[in-house]
């Protein structure tokens, strides 16, 4: 009888908890990431402001998606570089990537997308000399800082004005979200970031795995460089990666264990993947017109996400050339040039409904470049995907969707028509693929309380309470070696030698009570015979 009343109890239950925070309005700074970043951020503020909170994004000028306007306060400053000027700059770390990959962290720092994450990095300098702006945001009592850790100008803003923070992010590069949270990721069964390993890691994989952790403490500080050394001059103190981010109260993780392999967390640590997914909306008369002359074989959405406008010719035909040995209606977002042996399935166009699409009956697969934001689209639609991994966490969430059996990955360097072909024919005709991605759907569905209402009451949460101290573990305050308990091993040790050499001393001076004492004897004695 109970087990039947607790699961009506759950939505009562999230209503409540949110219910919970809802009495008093705050207010709140929201330090963006643009792009795709913002997209899921942006439904967090939407429901914030919903519930009455007043809202003020801090962004610059140089902006690629801002949006549809909200109701909250827009504060822009100006930046040294123009919108083309950024523009160029990502183009040419994305053209990059279809040349050689940037998955290790020597690449990252000394590669291609230097260049674009220093532009990043230097940007929070040009918020801090419009003395306006910064003179406004003193003169507001914010309670929280709602912020995107990628180009750490928010981690920098909350610390220079002592405001508790909420993280929102994938992840976050090198260890800092092991430090920051001072959460333990073993690396012989915990990944490391770029590699494309799973949980179950063969001897190899895992040397490579401890290999790629070293890299990480000798290259991080040199792709970090710029960013310090902004946070050092606006804070006038020297900073560290580790003093920025161990200050956040809250981290909210775009993941969960469906997507992730387990690993330790910590309390501060709260998992909000899929809070893209809704509700698929009815579609609009040209992509259903799309779907209805699909016929019975349906229709394959490919995507490799918003950040991506072109590919190279030879590629892109390569592609093309695969697309047209299918059955099935092929809807391609792509804003490049036409290829010239584009298949008569195949249509292009410039933006498409990406989740109602997957939601739709008729859809078969989903080419995807393995975006977080894509991957639990194909998740909580239940479409198996085709995984074309560029740059970031995408080679790593292609490799947990693989592992899993939701999915083929390609690699697109070494890919051929042929490759991308047998791959779609795969996950379309082996119903095993179907299968697995319908499980992990379910396993994503079955949760007590959605992800955006999660997020949303742990933003109130620290903007009630002025952070969240109470999680903060005692772990920042140790030294290295009283972490790793090097110290309580010393004194054991020590009292454990002390006791054996008084041990040994003891046993030396019976023995030599003992038997010197005999020896004396049968000495004496000889010297009597003669």
């Amino acid at each position: 009888m109970a087990s039947a009343v607790l699961p009506s109890l759950l939505p009562v239950c999230a209503c409540l908890l949110l219910a919970s925070g809802s009495a008093q309005a705050g207010k709140l700074l929201v330090v963006p990431m643009h792009g795709s970043h913002w997209l899921s951020m942006r439904s967090v503020v939407e429901k914030l402001i919903h519930r009455g909170h007043e809202v003020v994004a801090v962004v610059p000028e140089v902006i690629w998606q801002p949006g549809r306007s909200l109701n909250f306060t827009v504060k822009m400053y100006s930046t040294s570089h123009t919108r083309d000027n950024m523009d160029q700059k990502f183009k040419d770390f994305a053209d990059a990537q279809w040349k050689t990959r940037d998955n290790n962290m020597f690449a990252l720092a000394t590669g291609s997308s230097k260049v674009f994450f220093d532009i990043t990095f230097s940007r929070c300098k040009s918020l801090f000399n419009d003395k306006e702006l910064i003179e406004y945001l003193r003169e507001n009592s914010f309670d929280a800082v709602f912020l995107d850790p990628f180009d750490m100008c928010g981690l920098i803003v909350a610390r220079y004005f002592s405001l508790p923070s909420v993280l929102f992010s994938r992840i976050a590069f090198c260890s800092n979200l092991e430090e920051g949270t001072q959460c333990p990721s073993p690396p012989s069964y915990v990944p490391r970031w770029f590699q494309g390993f799973s949980h179950a890691m063969t001897l190899r994989e895992r040397v490579w795995n401890h290999i790629s952790l070293l890299t990480e403490h000798l290259f991080c500080p040199i792709f970090f460089e710029k960013a310090i050394e902004a946070a050092s001059e606006i804070l006038q103190t020297p900073v560290t990666t580790y003093d920025l981010f161990s200050q956040v109260s809250i981290w909210l993780l775009r993941t969960d264990f469906v997507l992730d392999f387990p690993r330790p967390v910590m309390p501060n640590m709260v998992y909000v993947g899929g809070i893209n997914c809704h509700r698929g909306k009815p579609l609009p008369k040209e992509f259903e017109a799309y779907i209805n002359a699909s016929g019975e074989h349906g229709i394959v959405v490919f995507s490799l996400g918003s950040m991506v406008a072109e590919i190279p010719e030879k590629k892109a035909m390569a592609i093309a050339e695969a697309l047209g040995q299918i059955p099935q209606t092929v809807l391609w977002r792509y804003t490049g040039s036409r290829p010239s042996n584009l298949a008569n399935n195949t249509i292009l166009v410039k933006w498409l409904p990406q989740n109602d699409l997957l939601g739709h009956p008729k859809t078969r697969a989903f080419i995807t470049h393995s975006g977080s934001h894509g991957i639990y689209e194909g998740i909580c639609n239940g479409v198996p995907m085709v995984m074309m991994p560029l740059f970031g966490d995408q080679m790593d969430n292609a490799k947990r969707m693989e592992t899993r059996g939701a999915g083929v990955t390609l690699n697109v360097l070494e890919m051929t028509s042929d490759d991308l072909a047998n791959a779609l024919k795969a996950v379309i005709n082996d119903k095993s693929y179907k299968e697995n991605i319908m499980r992990l759907s379910s396993l994503h569905k079955d949760r007590p309380i959605e992800p955006l209402d999660l997020a949303v009451f742990w933003v109130e949460y620290v903007m009630r309470h002025k952070g969240a101290p109470h999680l903060r573990p005692a772990a920042h305050d140790l030294t290295w070696y009283q972490y790793h308990s090097l110290d309580v091993i010393g004194f054991l040790l020590a009292i454990v030698l002390t006791v054996a050499f008084l041990i040994f001393k003891c046993c030396a001076f019976g023995c030599r009570k003992c038997f010197g004492k005999k020896g004396r004897v049968k000495k004496s004695h000889k010297t009597k015979a003669h």
